[in-house]
Protein backbone atom coordinates (compact mmCIF):
# COMPACT_ATOMS: atom_id res chain seq x y z
CA UNK A 1 0.00 0.00 0.00
CA UNK A 2 1.77 3.32 -1.00
CA UNK A 3 2.35 5.72 1.86
CA UNK A 4 0.12 8.96 2.43
CA UNK A 5 2.68 11.03 1.60
CA UNK A 6 3.16 9.17 -1.56
CA UNK A 7 -1.31 9.08 -2.45
CA UNK A 8 -0.96 13.34 -1.66
CA UNK A 9 2.24 13.72 -4.51
CA UNK A 10 0.58 11.80 -7.41
CA UNK A 11 -2.01 14.31 -9.16
CA UNK A 12 -5.87 12.88 -9.69
CA UNK A 13 -7.26 13.52 -13.22
CA UNK A 14 -10.97 12.85 -11.58
CA UNK A 15 -9.85 15.71 -8.39
CA UNK A 16 -11.10 18.68 -9.05
CA UNK A 17 -10.02 20.39 -5.65
CA UNK A 18 -6.43 21.47 -5.00
CA UNK A 19 -4.62 19.88 -2.26
CA UNK A 20 -4.99 21.67 0.87
CA UNK A 21 -0.97 22.83 1.50
CA UNK A 22 0.35 22.09 5.22
CA UNK A 23 0.08 25.71 6.46
CA UNK A 24 -3.50 25.49 5.99
CA UNK A 25 -3.60 22.36 7.82
CA UNK A 26 -1.92 24.15 10.44
CA UNK A 27 -4.10 27.74 10.47
CA UNK A 28 -7.15 25.28 10.19
CA UNK A 29 -6.05 24.16 13.55
CA UNK A 30 -5.32 26.89 14.96
CA UNK A 31 -9.03 28.83 13.77
CA UNK A 32 -10.15 25.65 15.30
CA UNK A 33 -8.25 26.71 18.67
CA UNK A 34 -9.34 30.15 18.89
CA UNK A 35 -13.26 29.21 18.17
CA UNK A 36 -13.02 27.15 20.97
CA UNK A 37 -11.66 29.11 23.72
CA UNK A 38 -13.92 31.86 22.48
CA UNK A 39 -17.04 29.69 21.94
CA UNK A 40 -16.37 28.39 26.02
CA UNK A 41 -15.58 32.06 27.21
CA UNK A 42 -18.81 33.09 25.60
CA UNK A 43 -20.84 30.69 26.73
CA UNK A 44 -19.99 30.82 30.55
CA UNK A 45 -20.32 35.10 30.32
CA UNK A 46 -23.24 34.64 29.27
CA UNK A 47 -24.32 31.15 31.74
CA UNK A 48 -25.69 29.31 28.48
CA UNK A 49 -25.66 25.74 28.65
CA UNK A 50 -24.65 24.06 25.29
CA UNK A 51 -28.95 23.00 24.81
CA UNK A 52 -29.59 26.78 25.15
CA UNK A 53 -26.83 27.54 22.56
CA UNK A 54 -28.20 24.88 20.36
CA UNK A 55 -31.51 26.39 20.43
CA UNK A 56 -30.11 29.50 19.60
CA UNK A 57 -27.99 28.48 17.01
CA UNK A 58 -29.49 25.86 15.43
CA UNK A 59 -26.22 23.82 15.54
CA UNK A 60 -26.47 20.33 17.16
CA UNK A 61 -25.51 19.95 20.91
CA UNK A 62 -23.24 17.26 19.89
CA UNK A 63 -21.34 19.85 17.65
CA UNK A 64 -21.64 22.19 19.64
CA UNK A 65 -19.46 19.95 22.26
CA UNK A 66 -16.94 18.34 19.08
CA UNK A 67 -16.38 22.39 18.69
CA UNK A 68 -15.86 23.38 21.93
CA UNK A 69 -12.78 20.52 22.75
CA UNK A 70 -11.10 20.63 19.26
CA UNK A 71 -12.58 17.43 18.66
CA UNK A 72 -13.71 19.04 15.33
CA UNK A 73 -12.97 22.13 13.03
CA UNK A 74 -16.63 24.27 12.16
CA UNK A 75 -17.15 24.59 8.71
CA UNK A 76 -18.04 28.06 7.77
CA UNK A 77 -22.06 27.63 7.59
CA UNK A 78 -21.69 26.25 11.44
CA UNK A 79 -19.34 29.31 12.04
CA UNK A 80 -21.64 31.57 10.73
CA UNK A 81 -24.75 30.17 12.91
CA UNK A 82 -23.00 29.96 16.07
CA UNK A 83 -21.92 34.06 15.84
CA UNK A 84 -25.60 34.48 15.00
CA UNK A 85 -26.62 32.74 18.00
CA UNK A 86 -24.53 34.72 20.28
CA UNK A 87 -25.60 37.96 18.18
CA UNK A 88 -21.83 38.74 17.88
CA UNK A 89 -20.02 39.79 14.62
CA UNK A 90 -18.23 36.68 13.21
CA UNK A 91 -14.87 38.22 13.75
CA UNK A 92 -15.67 37.89 17.54
CA UNK A 93 -15.97 34.34 17.41
CA UNK A 94 -13.33 33.59 15.18
CA UNK A 95 -10.38 36.34 16.27
CA UNK A 96 -7.90 37.41 19.28
CA UNK A 97 -8.56 39.65 22.12
CA UNK A 98 -8.34 43.34 20.59
CA UNK A 99 -5.52 45.31 20.93
CA UNK A 100 -4.44 48.86 20.82
CA UNK A 101 -2.92 48.09 17.94
CA UNK A 102 -3.11 45.04 15.62
CA UNK A 103 -2.04 44.58 12.55
CA UNK A 104 -3.49 41.63 9.97
CA UNK A 105 -0.44 40.39 7.81
CA UNK A 106 -1.36 38.85 4.56
CA UNK A 107 0.95 35.35 5.53
CA UNK A 108 -0.76 35.23 8.86
CA UNK A 109 -4.81 35.39 7.52
CA UNK A 110 -6.51 32.14 8.04
CA UNK A 111 -8.93 31.52 4.69
CA UNK A 112 -12.25 30.18 5.29
CA UNK A 113 -13.82 27.75 2.20
CA UNK A 114 -16.57 26.33 2.43
CA UNK A 115 -17.20 22.73 2.68
CA UNK A 116 -17.02 21.88 -1.64
CA UNK A 117 -14.00 24.24 -1.35
CA UNK A 118 -15.43 26.38 -4.36
CA UNK A 119 -16.02 29.28 -1.78
CA UNK A 120 -13.41 31.26 0.03
CA UNK A 121 -13.90 34.44 2.96
CA UNK A 122 -10.36 36.04 3.63
CA UNK A 123 -10.90 38.71 6.32
CA UNK A 124 -9.29 41.94 5.49
CA UNK A 125 -9.60 43.46 8.98
CA UNK A 126 -7.79 42.77 12.34
CA UNK A 127 -10.00 40.67 14.84
CA UNK A 128 -11.65 43.95 17.09
CA UNK A 129 -11.51 46.49 14.92
CA UNK A 130 -14.93 47.49 15.80
CA UNK A 131 -17.66 45.58 16.37
CA UNK A 132 -19.90 47.28 13.93
CA UNK A 133 -17.69 46.59 10.73
CA UNK A 134 -16.24 43.54 8.93
CA UNK A 135 -14.39 43.42 5.47
CA UNK A 136 -13.77 40.05 3.39
CA UNK A 137 -12.10 39.33 0.53
CA UNK A 138 -14.13 36.63 -1.43
CA UNK A 139 -13.54 34.25 -3.96
CA UNK A 140 -16.18 32.05 -5.92
CA UNK A 141 -15.49 29.28 -8.30
CA UNK A 142 -16.84 29.43 -11.75
CA UNK A 143 -20.68 28.39 -12.29
CA UNK A 144 -20.32 27.51 -8.00
CA UNK A 145 -22.97 29.58 -5.71
CA UNK A 146 -22.80 29.57 -2.16
CA UNK A 147 -25.66 29.89 0.26
CA UNK A 148 -24.96 31.82 3.74
CA UNK A 149 -27.70 32.23 6.80
CA UNK A 150 -29.27 35.08 7.77
CA UNK A 151 -27.34 36.73 9.80
CA UNK A 152 -28.25 39.22 12.80
CA UNK A 153 -31.01 41.64 12.85
CA UNK A 154 -30.49 44.72 11.15
CA UNK A 155 -27.16 43.55 9.63
CA UNK A 156 -26.67 44.73 5.96
CA UNK A 157 -23.55 44.18 3.50
CA UNK A 158 -22.13 45.95 0.55
CA UNK A 159 -20.57 43.74 -2.24
CA UNK A 160 -18.46 45.15 -4.90
CA UNK A 161 -17.71 42.78 -7.74
CA UNK A 162 -13.81 43.11 -8.66
CA UNK A 163 -13.89 40.68 -11.35
CA UNK A 164 -16.06 38.07 -13.33
CA UNK A 165 -19.90 38.05 -12.47
CA UNK A 166 -22.33 37.98 -9.11
CA UNK A 167 -25.65 36.62 -8.93
CA UNK A 168 -27.22 37.64 -6.12
CA UNK A 169 -30.49 36.49 -4.21
CA UNK A 170 -31.92 38.13 -1.20
CA UNK A 171 -35.62 38.01 -0.54
CA UNK A 172 -36.67 36.17 -3.21
CA UNK A 173 -35.40 38.84 -5.41
CA UNK A 174 -32.14 38.16 -8.55
CA UNK A 175 -29.95 40.83 -8.87
CA UNK A 176 -27.12 40.42 -11.96
CA UNK A 177 -23.92 42.35 -11.31
CA UNK A 178 -21.03 42.51 -13.68
CA UNK A 179 -17.18 43.92 -12.86
CA UNK A 180 -17.02 47.46 -11.21
CA UNK A 181 -20.77 47.28 -9.84
CA UNK A 182 -21.88 47.38 -5.88
CA UNK A 183 -24.78 46.03 -4.12
CA UNK A 184 -26.11 47.16 -0.60
CA UNK A 185 -29.11 44.81 0.96
CA UNK A 186 -30.07 43.53 3.72
CA UNK A 187 -28.25 40.33 5.24
CA UNK A 188 -30.48 39.43 7.82
CA UNK A 189 -32.30 37.40 5.33
CA UNK A 190 -31.10 33.77 3.82
CA UNK A 191 -29.03 34.97 0.71
CA UNK A 192 -27.10 33.30 -2.26
CA UNK A 193 -24.17 34.42 -4.12
CA UNK A 194 -23.44 32.79 -7.08
CA UNK A 195 -21.00 33.36 -9.99
CA UNK A 196 -22.60 33.01 -13.41
CA UNK A 197 -18.91 33.13 -15.43
CA UNK A 198 -16.85 30.43 -16.97
CA UNK A 199 -13.99 31.93 -14.54
CA UNK A 200 -13.38 32.77 -11.36
CA UNK A 201 -14.78 35.53 -9.37
CA UNK A 202 -14.15 38.24 -6.69
CA UNK A 203 -15.47 40.20 -4.51
CA UNK A 204 -15.48 42.65 -1.75
CA UNK A 205 -17.77 42.00 1.06
CA UNK A 206 -18.46 44.81 3.85
CA UNK A 207 -20.40 43.37 6.45
CA UNK A 208 -22.68 46.00 8.80
CA UNK A 209 -23.94 45.55 12.09
CA UNK A 210 -26.46 47.26 13.94
CA UNK A 211 -25.43 49.52 16.81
Amino acid sequence: MASPRKQRSQPSARSERATIPPGDELGAAELGRRVAENLRMLRKSRNLSLDQLAQASGVSRAALSQIETTKSNPTLGVLWKIAVGFGIPFSELIGEGRASVSILRRGDIQVLRSADGKFESRPLTPAGATPFIELYELKLAARARHASEAHAPSTREILIVLSGALRLTAADAVHELAAGDTVLFAADVPHVYENPGSSEARYHNVIMYAH
